[in-house]
């Protein structure tokens, strides 16, 4: 007898909608994929991105995807992307420039049909690394993903759902090899090149062997507290009339917040105008600009800018 599904899922209401899924082929997103279909989801569009990386194994999980989804009788929708190009191009990293390439793809996906809902397949053991990442790169707190949260991308709002948060990657292993199915494995994953790679492989088995104990759900939960802080300063922020009506941050309410606040209102606004990859040095830069004798303008991630103008901060660029 195979283990039932180890996620809750949403009201029947929800599963006769229109969703997105990312899927790479790899264990964890094949595993939601095919989860989705057990529990009755039947509109779905699954979206895979070639990033050109691996040569023929590239090509052959596209094809593996696309014949796996149209067997569950799910929509198709695949691109590819020249990622080490992006990069040059860009200046981005390995990691950035993969994430927001595959933004961009689920935006385009999302905006052609008509889908702002969007499936990820991130469990317990990617939030531990998160998590620990975010911490070694001086992240605001034990920042880590969110169940439910907004993705802004080129103009596009979706609304992104991570429902295997709470899942280890042992249990959807198990869960897979139980039901015989098949998932392709990523040998660059292996490959300490990147710094996920070498949080993943090296740094959290060394923590477990340190500690004593697994770290990893320790970590999931620092994550936890972080949110339910979170939750205290959004309710807290509402409070606060900070957005003119074209969207610009009002200086003088920014500078009425106490400084904690200040710093979640600046990444909230950052996040609402699509910047990726706000770190803590970031933030302090911006809230500089409210001193009226600092430079009026910061740059930001993506070639894009945070300018003060006329008591107002506003995004700009490309």
């Amino acid at each position: 007898m195979t283990a039932p599904l180890p996620i809750p899922w949403p009201p029947t209401t929800a599963r006769k909608k229109r969703w997105l899924i990312g899927v790479s082929g790899g264990l964890d997103s094949m595993a939601l994929m095919h989860m989705l279909k057990e529990a009755g989801f039947r509109d779905i569009i699954v979206c895979h991105l070639d990033h050109c990386l691996r040569g023929r194994e590239s090509a052959a999980d596209a094809l593996f995807v696309k014949r796996a989804a149209e067997k569950l009788g799910f929509s198709v929708e695949t691109a590819k992307t020249d990622l080490r190009k992006r990069m040059v191009e860009s200046g981005e990293s390995l990691e950035t420039a993969g994430r927001n390439a595959r933004h961009q793809m689920f935006s385009s996906v999302a905006k052609n049909k008509r889908c702002k809902r969007l499936f990820l397949s991130h469990h317990l053991d990617d939030q531990a690394e998160t998590v620990l990442w975010n911490l070694m790169r001086g992240s605001h707190g034990c920042r880590g993903m969110q169940e439910i949260s907004e993705l802004v991308m080129d103009g596009v709002r979706i609304e992104v759902h991570r429902p295997l948060l709470g899942v280890r990657k042992s249990d959807l292993r198990t869960w897979m090899e139980e039901r015989k199915l098949k998932w392709r494995e990523d040998k660059s994953n292996l490959v300490n090149d990147v710094a996920r790679n070498r949080i993943r492989n090296e740094a959290l088995p060394l923590l477990t062997e340190i500690a004593k104990r697994d770290v990893s759900p320790l970590l999931a939960r620092a994550a936890q507290s972080d949110s339910v802080q979170r939750e205290v300063m959004d309710w807290a922020l509402t409070k606060a009339e900070l957005l003119d009506p074209q969207g610009r941050l009002h200086l003088g309410a920014l500078r009425e917040l106490p400084v904690a606040l200040r710093l979640n209102a600046l990444a909230d606004f950052l996040k609402s105008n699509g910047i990726p990859s706000i770190s803590s040095a970031l933030l302090e830069n911006c809230a500089a600009m409210i001193n009226l004798a600092s430079p009026a303008c910061v740059n930001l991630p993506g070639g894009r800018r945070l300018r003060r103008r006329a008591g107002r901060f506003f995004v700009d660029g490309a």
